[in-house]
C-alpha cells in the first residue's frame, strides 16, 4: 500500500502560451491548465510581445514576465487562485506604463 508523505512532488511547468484571453500552462506531469487572462490584469493589459517574453523560475515552479513585472506560481494556478495584487498596486503599475498611440 502506498502512503502519502509530507514531501509532495512539486508540479512544474515546461511550456507557457498566452493568447488574447487565456493563459495556458503545460505541466511535466502531463496536465495542462488554462485560466482566463482576466485573472492576471498585468498580462491582460500587456502587449503580445510582452506576454510572449516569459521565463520559468524555480525549476518550473513559477513563471516570470520581466516586461510586465509579473510572477505566477504553478501551485496557485493549480489551486485556481487569480492574481492577489491589490487594485491600488495595479492602478499604480498601469498608470506608469507608456500610453498606447
Amino acid at each position: 500500500m502506498n502512503t502519502l508523505t509530507d514531501e509532495k512532488k512539486k508540479s512544474r511547468a515546461y511550456f507557457i502560451q498566452v493568447t488574447d484571453d487565456s493563459l495556458m500552462v503545460d505541466l511535466e506531469d502531463g496536465r495542462s491548465i488554462t485560466v482566463p487572462l482576466a485573472w492576471f490584469p498585468r498580462l491582460l493589459h500587456g502587449s503580445s510581445k510582452e506576454r510572449s517574453n516569459w521565463k520559468l523560475v524555480g525549476k518550473g515552479e513559477g513563471i516570470h514576465w520581466p516586461d510586465l513585472d509579473e510572477d505566477i506560481s504553478v501551485e496557485n494556478l493549480i489551486k485556481g487562485y487569480p492574481s492577489g495584487e491589490s487594485q491600488t498596486s495595479f492602478k499604480k503599475w498601469l498608470s506608469s506604463r507608456p500610453s498606447k498611440k
